[in-house]
């Protein structure tokens, strides 16, 4: 058997141990590897703005975080989206107050009512009051399209 060593740190003991492998020289200590971490956390750090911005072109612009839309900002959205789409059939009436938006209507469909919720919060609201009633024939086609759980007897 051969006698190898490694070095941890520079001006310490040496530290002796059998094996059958040949030597491998210096072992990186955890100083030699944090400084490693730090150099490689600073480089992928650096390169975060870069690649966020990448795809800035691709999203739409938003307005800033400090300054919400106001209501008539909110009020157009919500009018544009709603023609786009497919509860805009439905004849929903909203209004906007203080960045709230209230919801008032009937549909048949139960998704609309929380597609209108959807539709108002990516528009900008602040809160969203949905007060869209679903007829009977929209809860009775919804509850039997569910799969109801059945426990069996033992």
């Amino acid at each position: 058997m051969r006698r190898f060593s490694f070095h941890l740190f520079k001006n310490s003991r040496t530290i002796s141990s059998r094996a059958t492998a040949k030597p491998v020289g210096r072992v990186p200590g955890s100083a030699a590897r944090l400084a490693a971490c730090a150099l490689l956390t600073g480089f992928l750090i650096a390169l975060l703005p870069a690649t966020s911005t990448a795809f800035a072109a691709n999203t739409p612009a938003r307005p800033a975080a400090s300054s919400p839309p106001n209501d008539s900002q909110i009020s157009a959205a919500i009018r544009t989206k709603l023609a786009k789409s497919k509860i805009g059939a439905d004849g929903f009436k909203f209004r906007v107050e203080k960045g709230v938006v209230t919801w008032e209507g009937h549909t048949e469909v139960p998704q609309h009512k929380g597609a209108a919720t959807r539709m108002a919060r990516a528009a900008g609201a602040v809160q969203v009051i949905n007060n869209i009633e679903v007829g009977a024939a929209g809860k009775a086609k919804a509850s039997a399209q569910l799969h109801h759980a059945t426990v069996a007897s033992q």
